[in-house]
């Protein structure tokens, strides 16, 4: 695929062309699902509710869902994709139509990692980290992925007394310059989360994403990263989940305001999740359908392009049924915000105190399956 521009994502627009924008923009719903959630996962707390399947099996079942609206996978390197299987992955593709996404450098799962990959203080497991991830990058090229998701899942600490945060978040960023002007011209796609499995994990929140890819952009030499730059692209970008978003309480329609208004929300994952709590992964929708309307408001106004990454843990639902459940989760939430007044919605940003809870009221309606039942709204304009 060609670089993909984000540019457009940065646009600022008066209310008269945001209107306009709103009319005629739609977003592509185009999923991908990562394949790591295709077999049970291990629990500390009950048995695996099924069997565990090989990666054929799991690639078996992605090529049923092809009909129904997967586009793409998201596997780790090296345990789920790697130079030895990769022409197995190729050859899915080919009969299948369905791409791969990001190959994604696996950081937090290996025992050497216990006290960290990029970030670790000891010289020797940082650099085990930054060659894993440059292949990682290397794969993505020769696949022509989108981007490569990173999340540093056991980057940080329980204990901070005494701890330099600096250092290490300095360490995390150049280990992590300094693979991608190994492999130039591939693309991160960060992906925050305030805790788990370490009590806090650097750069948590979605604002510290956003630093980060300002602080390693900086740090970059390659000519072609630094050609892109300067082109105005971004490279190290985001990948925000909403489970990771709500952990940390944060707003998820806030939250992606902030990469998309810099041009760098890469791609995102989709779930649901209580507000705080553990890391559930529950399908798209199942908790706060509209948290999800209000998400993918702020992406048409902001015109994001790029997939809709699924990322549960179907535990006591097959896979199948639960990836066909969050597509159409977020079908209808599109549906439903495509027919809203965009009209009189501007004009109650630009007028709260002429429209108090006429937007509540508004979204009540185009919610109810039966809005005729309802008091007449007029409009406000």
């Amino acid at each position: 695929m060609p670089f993909a521009d984000l540019r457009p994502q940065t646009v600022r627009r008066t209310p008269e062309q945001m209107l306009a924008h709103l009319k005629s923009f739609e977003l592509d719903l185009k999923f991908s699902a990562g394949v790591w959630f295709f077999s049970p996962a291990a629990s500390r707390f009950h048995s695996k509710y099924g069997p565990d399947l090989s990666l054929e099996q799991r690639l078996e079942i992605a090529s049923g869902l092809a009909k129904v609206g997967l586009c793409a996978m998201e596997a780790h390197y090296p345990n789920e994709i790697n130079e030895g299987n990769v022409a197995m992955w190729k050859s899915f593709s080919a009969s299948s139509g369905i791409r791969v996404l990001t190959v994604i450098p696996l950081l937090f799962w290996d025992e050497a990692f216990e006290f960290g990959s990029l970030s670790n203080p000891d010289a020797k497991v940082r650099r085990m980290a930054i060659d894993r991830t440059i292949g990682a990058l290397r794969l993505n090229k020769q696949l022509d992925t989108d981007f490569a998701i990173v999340w540093p899942g056991i980057d940080g600490y329980e204990n901070g007394f005494g701890l330099d945060f600096a250092a290490a978040r300095r360490r995390f960023a150049e280990g992590l310059a300094e693979a991608m002007d190994a492999v130039p011209g591939v693309r991160i796609a960060f992906e925050p989360k305030p805790y788990e499995p370490r009590g806090h994990i650097l750069y948590g929140t979605t604002p510290e994403g956003v630093l980060l890819g300002r602080d390693v952009e900086a740090m970059l030499k390659a000519a072609e990263n630094k050609a892109l730059i300067a082109q105005g692209h971004t490279l190290c970008c985001m990948n925000p989940e909403i489970g990771h978003v709500l952990m940390g309480y944060e707003d998820p329609a806030y939250a992606f305001s902030w990469p998309l208004c810099e041009g760098r929300l890469a791609h995102s994952h989709w779930n649901s999740q209580p507000l705080g709590n553990y890391d559930q992964d529950l399908g798209v929708g199942v908790i706060s359908p509209e948290m999800v309307e209000s998400i993918l408001y702020t992406m048409r106004m902001h015109a994001y392009q790029g997939y809709f990454g699924i990322d549960i843990n179907p535990e006591r639902v097959p896979v199948d049924v639960a990836l066909r459940n969050s597509f159409d989760a977020l079908r209808a939430a599109n549906d439903r915000i495509a027919s809203l007044d965009h009209e009189a919605i501007l004009f109650a940003h630009s007028n709260p105190g002429k429209c108090r809870g006429w937007l509540e009221a508004h979204l009540l309606r185009a919610r109810a399956s039966r809005p005729e039942r309802l008091t007449p709204l007029p409009r406000p304009l």
